[in-house]
């Protein structure tokens, strides 16, 4: 048993927390679309063919924004593929993931079912195969409300106002030898630049992210970032993190680490942006855009890539990436959110990649049912209760070491405070110790001129750390009430190895 102390302050305040970090990721690969979201034939389906049963799990998920239409798929996408009568739409190939694409689902059939879920569309454009003249066309398309070729299309297509995205991606991982029209940083950088001029000329208003390293273990990693931003960075207000994590080799505690290894990612990508603003004198602060952010298996175990899209020809909707999330998964999971809140001052858009099949914390079989993975209960209660503002909540619990990240805090934590009340989330990150975790809630009550007590609770554990929902058993894996109180000014949390939980207090 660990003894573990914290103070929660209500004054020690991270920053607002911008909804847009609670966002997902849909992007045309694999049965995330077909299959997925969307199945004529499904008996839940609307008159559109969106299954109502996934409408309904992604809303109770409460996604904010939601990051489309890739991902590795916008690089060789066409925009107009997707408009216009479905039966004239061309069937394409995809070559990001070796797939065939149909187009029957595109932007105005994906807006339908964004009203739908009550998320807001984040745009990305492709600037693999295309150049800034398609994206200006996409701009004008989706955003315009002159009277133009495009925009007389668009309300003949059935969509008379403007589909006013707010968002917008400057492509997708340019900095990754797999992306289709891969370029270097100068290379990029320059483009973009032009690209993010042009489309403010036509929309002042939208908000641009420009692409950031694939991962903190780029070899271009960190000078990337710099160069990029030196072309871009008076055009743009982000720069995109992407970042996904897995047990290697049986390896648990190791795994339990995966939230220091982002709060470092986070970090060094805020310090090289002010040092361009610093080079450039300016005031500005690039935000970040941490726009796929996931627990992945991308990796065997000897450090190759699981996906052989040699050995399947161009299937529609193949069953690719479909990850089976366990207990263990899910609490990494949880702390991942954790660190996303406790940079809450800088990372003001995040994208939880991905939605539906596609490692994802919803999965649906055709014809059948839909369920929730386990990773989809930490997402589903922090952006439920985490409102607000962040606050840190610095926990005293000892550390284990970390073959690669060194000393690692075992309890991690972060608090939000809103007008109704408090919310705390915190994880535990041994393997081996249950924590006793004692908050000091005096500068709260002092604050508050009251007494809280603990209104709702929740717990996320397995003693075997591997359980996994699945289609024969979709409830194998849930939540249930932490054991939690409030004793005068003190919350006790009581928290076994490996587990997550959240706390609202009021």
């Amino acid at each position: 048993m660990t003894d573990a102390t914290a103070r929660l302050d209500p004054y020690n305040e991270v920053s607002d927390i911008d909804r847009r970090i609670f966002g997902g990721f849909v992007e045309h690969l694999g049965r995330h679309i077909y299959d997925g979201i969307f199945e004529p034939g499904h008996p839940s389906a609307d008159a559109a063919g969106f299954r109502q049963d996934v409408i309904d799990l992604v809303k109770e998920l409460g996604v904010s924004t939601i990051r489309y239409p890739g991902g590795n798929f916008v690089s060789g996408y066409k925009w107009e593929d997707g408009i216009g009568p479905v039966e004239d739409r061309p069937r394409r190939l995809d070559l990001a993931w070796h797939s065939t694409e149909t187009n029957e689902v595109g932007l105005h059939e994906f807006q339908e079912w964004l009203d739908r879920v009550g998320s807001d569309l984040m745009m990305a454009v492709n600037l693999g195969t295309r150049d800034t003249a398609e994206a200006l066309d996409l701009l004008e398309y989706a955003n315009s409300d002159a009277d133009t070729t495009w925009t007389a299309q668009r309300a003949a297509n059935g969509r008379p106002d403007p589909f006013a995205v707010k968002m917008w991606c400057l492509g997708n991982e340019m900095d990754g030898p797999w992306q289709v029209g891969h370029r270097n940083a100068d290379d990029y950088g320059k483009i973009a630049m032009r690209t993010a001029k042009a489309m403010r000329m036509l929309d002042p208003s939208v908000e641009l992210v420009v692409c950031g390293s694939s991962g903190r273990g780029m070899p271009t990693f960190g000078s990337w970032e710099r160069t990029v931003l030196e072309h871009t960075f008076d055009d743009v207000d982000f720069i995109s993190c992407h970042s996904y994590y897995q047990e290697m080799g049986g390896n648990a505690q190791e795994f339990l680490a995966s939230g220091v290894d982002m709060a470092k990612f986070i970090e060094s990508v805020v310090a090289i942006a002010d040092t361009v603003a610093a080079t450039k004198k300016s005031d500005k602060r690039i935000m970040i855009s941490f726009d796929e952010w996931n627990v992945w298996y991308l990796h065997n175990e000897e450090g190759g890539q699981n996906d052989k899209p040699e050995e399947r020809g161009w299937p529609v909707a193949p069953r690719l990436l479909e990850d089976q999330y366990h207990a263990l998964d899910a609490v990494v999971f949880g702390d991942l959110m954790i660190t996303l809140l406790q940079h809450a001052d800088r990372v003001r858009s995040a994208s939880l990649a991905q939605l539906v099949n596609v490692i994802a914390p919803i999965m649906t079989e055709p014809g059948g049912i839909a369920w929730k993975q386990t990773t989809f209960f930490p997402f589903s209660i922090t952006s439920r209760l985490a409102n607000g503002r962040a606050v840190r909540v610095p926990v005293d619990a000892g550390t284990f070491t970390s073959e690669k990240l060194g000393e690692v805090a075992k309890v991690n934590a972060v608090a939000t405070v809103d007008d109704e009340g408090v919310s705390l989330f915190v994880v535990n990150r041994s393997t081996t110790d249950a924590a006793d975790l004692k908050v000091d809630l005096s500068p709260l009550v002092s604050a508050l001129g009251r007494s809280v007590t603990v209104s709702e609770s929740h717990l996320l554990h397995e003693d075997d750390i591997y359980a996994a929902n699945t289609l024969t058993d979709p409830e194998r894996v849930g939540v249930r009430a932490a054991d939690a109180s409030v004793d005068g000014s003190t919350l006790s949390v009581s928290l076994p190895a490996v587990s997550w939980a959240a706390i609202r207090l009021s």
